[in-house]
């Protein structure tokens, strides 16, 4: 019914508003009497099998929303009914800021994609520790954190730290984000001396806490293995907790939409179907060069439960979706949750 009736309708209209559009209806769906409690039971199945506990945190399932959904912590609770077990803010930078100017999100369709150069649109740090305070800690919430677009590069570090400093607190893992596209500069910080500055400064603030928050590093599907090879070495260094693995891709390699489509829709993070070969390759990657060591969360091309299965079999601990609920609907969860279930039963017999 999604894919055949509503999503025609949606995406008619602009995906920004879309966006905002859906919000207000989950918002409404959320207020009728156990409905909330029904819909995430349908759509999260438990069993012991589909539980997991990564870098100490204990997951209900496996399956997350992606950060850049819910920016400013305003309905990570609506959204969790699901089947969602996390969901993952942001990104949040420490002053608020407008992003860049509209329109900024694109769909792909003939590719299952999206293109947005949102450019870290967000209510600030404080706004989202506000929306945070006395939430239910039934679902777990990353913090996706990052700069402000007019920070300057080498004083990146201290923007990092303001906002891990404010959220650790309210979030329960921490996600880096140093491999957005749509920042003028950003892929400079995942140079490795801009990434030690970043991480041990972090790090540093961590370990004055009385509580344990895992830290996960996001890294671009742009790098190559050489470079990862590095990042794996800093990540030992500094004794990270896991890797998410990928963000946007610059790349426009191998679209169905015309190349005078792509043209005029201009610069911006490309996500979707186009990723999931190479969000697989650079699970793989990491999981086989760490010796399974460290934990990945996968992101990028999960659209059906054969890329989600996939990205396990590669050695992914967890996954997240974004575009491949907007192409697929509100029950992708569902069916991915079920495929794990199969799949780790048919293991344990």
């Amino acid at each position: 019914m999604y894919k055949s009736l509503l999503r025609p309708i949606l995406f008619l209209i602009d995906p920004e508003r879309v966006h905002h559009l859906v919000v207000y209806a989950v918002k409404f769906l959320d207020k009728i009497p156990g409905f909330h409690g029904f819909l995430w039971n349908y759509c999260n199945p438990r069993t012991p099998t589909s539980e997991v506990t990564v870098a100490g945190l204990h997951f209900k399932g496996r399956v997350g929303l992606a950060a850049g959904f819910d920016k400013n912590a305003e309905f990570f609770r609506e959204f969790s009914m699901f089947g969602f077990s996390f969901i993952e803010i942001g990104t949040v930078t420490p002053r608020p800021q407008p992003g860049n100017t509209r329109p900024r999100l694109f769909r792909l369709g003939k590719d299952k994609a999206l293109i947005n150069r949102m450019g870290f649109n967000n209510k600030g740090v404080d706004y989202a520790v506000s929306r945070l305070k006395n939430r239910d800690n039934s679902i777990i919430i990353g913090g996706n954190i990052g700069k402000n677009t007019a920070t300057p590069n080498p004083e990146a570090a201290y923007d990092y730290a303001v906002c891990f400093e404010r959220l650790y607190e309210s979030v329960d893992y921490f996600s880096i984000n140093v491999s957005c596209p749509n920042i003028a500069g950003m892929e400079q910080l995942q140079d490795i001396g801009s990434l030690r500055e970043i991480l041990t400064k972090i790090l540093h603030i961590r370990n004055q806490k009385s509580i344990f928050r895992p830290v996960f590093l996001k890294i671009s599907p742009d790098l190559s293995f050489r470079y990862i090879d590095q990042v794996l070495d800093l990540c030992r260094e500094v004794r990270l907790d896991g890797i998410i693995a990928a963000n946007t891709t610059t790349s426009r390699k191998d679209l169905n939409e015309s190349p005078e489509s792509i043209h005029n829709i201009g610069p911006g993070g490309l996500s979707g179907k186009p990723l999931t070969n190479r969000t697989v390759e650079m699970i793989s990657y990491i999981c086989k060069q760490s010796a399974n060591s460290l934990p990945v969360i996968a992101v990028g091309g999960i659209l059906n439960s054969a890329d989600a299965l996939n990205m396990i079999m590669a050695g992914a601990s967890l996954l997240q979706v974004y575009t491949g609920f907007i192409y697929e609907g509100p029950f992708l969860v569902r069916k991915i949750n079920k495929a794990l279930i199969n799949y780790y039963n048919s293991r344990v017999v």
